[in-house]
């Protein structure tokens, strides 16, 4: 299962009611970090969250309001005891980016791994949990992240004694490992049925409307999208300035078929998101306007 909780979701500056945009995900006790706004580890403290375990911090951009709370964040791992190094993955440029925000944090517990993204769709691993980078189009490079954990087929007890596979194999093979025993090959296909729905998570931030976006998300149990603004009377301002509305952001759900969509990263001047759910629900009924804090625990489906 994923443990998500969207820390911030202010854009360009925070507000006394509302953190800059950050997203954590808690995954087989890795914690994994998307953006890190002015204020996130304050954030992260309201809500109970502890920064140690931040094995992974991916960014979309480098825009401040996503990268500002880094120096503070990586002392306060610093300072949780935290010693195993740490991954980083970013646009182009990440290494110079961070490496010029550490002047003011230069003496940490734990090395950082940097991995710069050239690609216009890359994967990642942590363990099970698949974690895929993809092209976005706002006015600097800048990347969305989906995150899918599968789950293989249901074990048959009756197909393991068919092919006189012994017992002690079995959790194995469901786990995915293939065997060599006495001259035989046992493979996990010969136990496991069809693949089972996994989870999956798309989040996505300053960009404009993209098919690519619609492609990555397409089939996500939850669906994180900018709608910077709620006036639809600003989509040129939108346009202008390479960013969504909440109308744009529910057309692309809508297409994706994903199961909920949470709205984020919103303009300082609107105070109010949810005074325009009503009509983004006409659009797409499964749309929520998120506060600071807001979480959930996407399991796997029931048998």
């Amino acid at each position: 299962m994923l443990d998500v909780c969207l820390l911030g979701t202010g854009g360009m500056m925070p507000l006394p009611y509302r953190w800059l945009t950050s997203l954590y995900v808690r995954y087989n006790g890795h914690g994994i970090l998307i953006d890190c706004g002015e204020g996130t580890q304050i954030a992260m403290n309201r809500v109970g969250l502890s920064p140690k375990p931040i094995d992974m911090i991916c960014f979309t951009h480098y825009h401040a309001d996503h990268i500002s709370g880094l120096p503070g964040l990586l002392l306060a791992m610093g300072n949780a005891d935290r010693s195993e190094p740490v991954r980083m993955v970013g646009p182009k440029g990440l290494t110079r980016v961070v490496q010029s925000l550490r002047v003011i944090a230069p003496e940490l517990p734990f090395d950082l791994e940097f991995h710069e993204i050239s690609d216009a769709v890359e994967d990642y691993k942590l363990e099970e949990l698949k974690i895929r980078t993809f092209h976005v189009k706002h006015n600097v490079t800048c990347y969305g992240y989906s995150m899918s954990l599968p789950r293989a087929g249901k074990f048959d007890v009756d197909r393991a004694r068919a092919e006189d596979i012994p017992q002690k194999f079995w959790s194995r093979l469901q786990h995915g490992e293939i065997i060599e025993h006495e001259g035989r090959t046992f493979k996990p296909e010969m136990v496991l049925g069809p693949e089972r729905k996994g989870i999956k998570l798309t989040y996505t931030t300053d960009t404009r409307p993209t098919q690519r976006i619609c492609d990555e998300a397409f089939g996500s149990d939850l669906f994180i999208c900018e709608g910077m603004y709620g006036e639809k009377e600003k989509i040129e301002k939108a346009r202008q300035y390479k960013h969504m509305t909440m109308y744009e952001a529910a057309h692309l759900a809508q297409k994706a078929e994903v199961r909920q969509m949470w709205l984020t990263h919103y303009s300082p001047s609107l105070n109010h998101p949810e005074h325009y759910m009503n009509a983004v629900k006409k659009i797409f009924p499964a749309a929520k306007a998120a506060v600071d804090g807001e979480s959930i625990t996407l399991g796997f489906e029931e048998d």
